[in-house]
């Protein structure tokens, strides 16, 4: 049992959602008001699956990771070479997408995808984490999510175009930009993934993103979710990974200690020019059981 502040057991000791709780019907009513334009942004990366050419590739990535195959079980192709149609003049194409979502794509982590000791978010045992998937704290449990979104536009308000990767974001910084409700999803922009198209050693050099601090200011201010558009919520170093001691682990303190889901690899420049702190979030993972993420297309609304 983690033993400084936390989640556990708050929303009831079989509960597996998490922050996710504070969206109320009255609270997701009252996000609505921050829409005030009606236009929809995509805040999602493209997923790009291939089996012989480099396009998955060039979409921002971590290093290592598998990247999104795409198949086809029948195109046009195969009636070009002589396939019988399903029925008079009817042609069909249908494929398979095969895509692990951490590291290679906008997605959602479930409240299974990291914990300390035995005990995912909660005090759900970690061996209910299977094989075949996770029958504790699984992606499926979140359903839409539909919030009031607000932006931390870190490097505009610092004047730069994206944040250096050694960068992290102190609480006082989110504070001077805005204080979230509870039931908020908080947006973190780093603009790091306009790094890539100048240079993919640069992108992977490591990744800027929130203190601890920053963390537990957000968890005390129960916001429902944290979003951001690089790889970790966190900042990485070089190898990829998080440089803080286990504590100050931005997955454990939000996901496993709070129940905070997290929304990583986010494109947030549209957004961002549109010069809205505050809008409607809306995003639904896909109903994965046992899913510890899903890919994710979250939707800005102004």
């Amino acid at each position: 049992m983690v033993t400084e502040p936390n989640n556990w057991g708050r929303f009831g000791p079989d509960d597996q959602r998490g922050t996710l709780n504070l969206l109320t019907p009255s609270v997701v009513l009252d996000a609505l008001r921050s829409a005030v334009s009606g236009e929809v942004l995509s805040l999602a990366m493209p997923i790009r699956g291939a089996t012989s050419s480099p396009a998955p590739g060039t979409v921002p990535h971590l290093p290592g990771r598998p990247l999104p195959q795409h198949f086809m079980s029948v195109d046009g192709g195969d009636y070009a070479a002589g396939a019988r149609p399903i029925g008079a003049g009817l042609r069909v194409a249908d494929d398979a997408l095969i895509v692990t979502h951490h590291g290679t794509t906008t997605h959602m982590d479930a409240l299974c995808h990291m914990w300390s000791g035995d005990e995912l978010y909660n005090g759900h045992p970690a061996a209910r984490v299977r094989s075949y998937g996770a029958t504790r704290c699984g992606i499926e449990h979140v359903g839409g999510v539909v919030a009031r979104g607000v932006l931390y536009d870190v490097p505009r308000r610092l004047g730069l175009d994206h944040l250096p990767a050694g960068h992290r974001i102190p609480a006082e910084l989110l504070e001077e930009i805005a204080v979230p409700r509870a039931g908020d999803v908080a947006v973190i922009r780093t603009g790091w993934p306009l790094v890539w198209e100048r240079s993919r050693e640069e992108y992977w050099s490591g990744q800027p993103g929130l203190s601890a601090e920053a963390g537990r200011w957000l968890a005390a201010h129960d916001v429902a979710a944290v979003a951001s558009d690089n790889a970790a919520i966190g900042g990485l170093d070089a190898r990829g990974l998080a440089e803080e001691p286990i504590e100050d682990d931005l997955h454990l303190l939000l996901l496993h200690r709070h129940g905070v889901h997290l929304i990583e690899m986010l494109w947030l420049e549209e957004l961002a020019a549109a010069g809205r702190t505050e809008f409607v979030f809306v995003a639904a993972p896909l109903r994965i059981e046992g899913g510890t993420g899903s890919p994710l297309t979250p939707l800005a609304i102004l």
